[in-house]
């Protein structure tokens, strides 16, 4: 039986929920898939996860689905390349490989996505703050520790309660349910493809 983990994290800044977390949650309510799944919630500090996310690869699972929310996107984005660099442009490890491309089939993920009806593009840069961090430690920890584990990182836009509540900025939202049937897909191409 392939064994997943997903990873999301927990509320920071203005945000008062996570939309990462909250669709989580609510695969974990209905999700039946042929996989092992294990779910895990991250701080939103460097330090502290990475050193979860250290743990947690040296467990071996055949699949890492980190996900993150992504305030202003319209659509979800599948993230193919994780980069060797903080927020402040200093590497996230020191003479470690520069980036780490996605080793999963995300293109054609992204397509059974938009087949499906859920807005998805895949997307070649995470950005510079933990959701790029997730992705490039989770494939670097795999790697230096001999883990047969493959990454990826899923980028969500906001549950339509979170812009609601976020005044006078009229930023694009998703459902959770819809976010969720998202995560459920991606694991079941990923899973057929390994």
């Amino acid at each position: 039986m392939t064994r997943v983990l997903i990873t999301a994290f927990e509320p920071y800044d203005r945000w008062k929920e996570n939309a990462s977390w909250l669709a989580l949650m609510d695969l974990t309510r209905w999700y039946e898939g042929p996989v092992e799944l294990t779910t895990r919630r991250y701080p939103v500090d460097l330090s502290q996860m990475s050193q979860q996310l250290r743990k947690d690869i040296q467990l071996d699972y055949d699949i890492a689905i980190h996900v993150g929310q992504s305030p202003g996107s319209t659509l979800i984005k599948l993230e193919s390349v994780g980069l060797n660099v903080r927020s402040d442009g200093s590497p996230l490890i020191e003479d470690a490989a520069e980036a780490y491309r996605c080793p999963l089939k995300l293109a054609k993920a992204a397509e059974s996505l938009v087949a499906a009806g859920i807005p998805c593009e895949l997307s070649h840069h995470a950005g510079t703050y933990l959701c790029n961090a997730a992705l490039y430690l989770s494939q670097h920890y795999a790697k230096s520790f001999g883990m047969k584990t493959e990454s990826a990182f899923v980028h969500l836009p906001l549950t339509p309660a979170q812009a609601a509540a976020d005044l006078g900025t009229r930023l694009p939202s998703m459902s959770t349910a819809m976010a969720s049937a998202a995560i459920a897909l991606l694991i079941d191409q990923v899973d057929h493809v390994n």
